[in-house]
């Protein structure tokens, strides 16, 4: 028998996948499927990107390039930064990677090893602590509570490091919850790692440009105090609509950065040619599409927070940032995964259950609305009937 490292053992998975997997059984098989799971925009990615990449083909990019990814395209997410956080920053510094996850792996994988803890966000992406239970560090749920308005409380975060902690990971805006940490918070939260100043820091900010009802998002690269153990989380996949191009970056600070050079040689060499020229006319072109998405997902988030308010024993606060609400279900007397697995077998609705993104999830579920007005609100009413339909003692 082959026997594996310990690490596989304990590694875990990203379940909205399962679902997406499930719905499309169902769909294929005639049903009508509703998907709410998955965190992906329905929009196309816009046209000017895709041409970018086409034209990038005929050009003749059809080679390797750098491993941290071309100049330009580095340039250009060092002038977008500048551009919106108002930092200065050096291409240098900044690595292309095949979408945001291999960010989460490639830090968890550097302080992550038995006897230490990293810090994650719960309920969170589920990704951080899958990475952290592989290396054999000890995973320490930051609780993300629903009476915070999902933001992270700077006080409880803090509570909570030791000696033993290598690497906190924070998300803001943030998955599953919609939540928006208020700048008063993450200053109070920067204060207080003057304390720890060999801790690093992952700052997860894929959701920086889907915020709502004017809420500002504070990133921590604006903090010069702690830059120099700041690892930036960032990329194309929700903002611009292109999940499928599997395009991120990440910003390292200078003690780190040929540490991800060299984990990105060993592991993928470099990001696809043309995927890297889309990216850059993506930064560098026309933002309309961009901000036609927000207003889109905004007004959708409307209707799925006034829907889901109206449904019987659901409660749901309004998030603020990026395109998913977490809504309160305990009421309704169901636990969550079993409540998310009826309605997709009986109701042709997909959803992912609180518990999947961990361990304080149970409660919730999530529903993404990066789906159409219609198809909410067709899934809304499917719910409602359901749940008058099962309801539970």
């Amino acid at each position: 028998m082959l026997k594996t490292i310990a690490g596989f053992d304990r590694i875990g998975e990203e379940n909205a996948f399962a679902v997406l997997a499930r719905a499309t059984q169902l769909a294929s098989e005639g049903r009508d499927i509703i998907n709410l799971g998955i965190g992906q925009p329905d929009f196309q990615t816009p046209g000017h990107i895709v041409e970018a990449a086409v034209k990038a083909l005929r050009d003749g990019h059809h080679g390797y390039t750098p491993a941290t990814g071309i100049l330009p395209l580095r340039e250009a997410v060092s002038a977008d930064l500048h551009k919106r956080i108002g930092v200065e920053t050096n291409p240098d510094n900044i690595l292309i990677v095949p979408g945001g996850k291999v960010t989460m792996f490639m830090a968890i994988l550097m302080f992550g090893e038995p006897g230490v803890e990293i810090l994650y966000p719960d309920p969170g992406f589920p990704i951080y602590r899958s990475m952290i239970e592989f290396t054999g560090a000890t995973p320490i749920p930051v609780p993300i509570r629903e009476e915070n308005d999902f933001a992270f409380s700077a006080e409880e975060t803090l509570s909570l490091l030791t000696d033993k902690t290598r690497l906190l990971i924070l998300n803001s805006p943030a998955n599953p919850t919609g939540g928006v940490t208020p700048r008063a918070e993450i200053e109070k939260l920067v204060k207080g790692l003057e304390a720890f100043p060999d801790l690093a820091i992952m700052s997860d900010e894929i959701y920086a440009q889907m915020t709502y009802d004017g809420i500002e998002h504070v990133s921590l690269l604006s903090f010069e105090e702690i830059r120099d153990r700041l690892i930036l989380l960032d990329g194309w996949s929700k903002t611009y609509a292109m999940t499928g191009w599997r395009m991120g970056y990440s910003l390292w600070p200078d003690q780190l950065i040929d540490k991800a050079r060299k984990l990105a040689v060993n592991a993928w060499s470099c990001v696809n040619a043309p995927a890297q020229f889309a990216g850059l006319a993506a930064l560098t072109g026309p933002q309309d599409d961009v901000r036609s998405m927000v207003a889109e997902f905004d007004n959708r988030r409307k209707v799925v927070v006034d829907g889901l308010n109206a449904l019987p024993n659901i409660s749901c606060r309004t998030p603020l940032g990026a395109f998913y609400a977490f809504p309160n279900i305990k009421a309704t007397g169901w636990k969550a995964k079993k409540l998310a697995s009826a309605l997709l077998e009986e109701a042709g609705v997909a959803i992912i259950g609180g518990p999947d993104f961990g361990i304080l999830g149970e409660g919730y579920i999530r529903l993404s609305y990066a789906n159409s007005t219609e198809n909410i609100q067709r899934a809304l009413k499917r719910m409602e009937d359901f749940l008058t339909q099962n309801r539970k003692a």
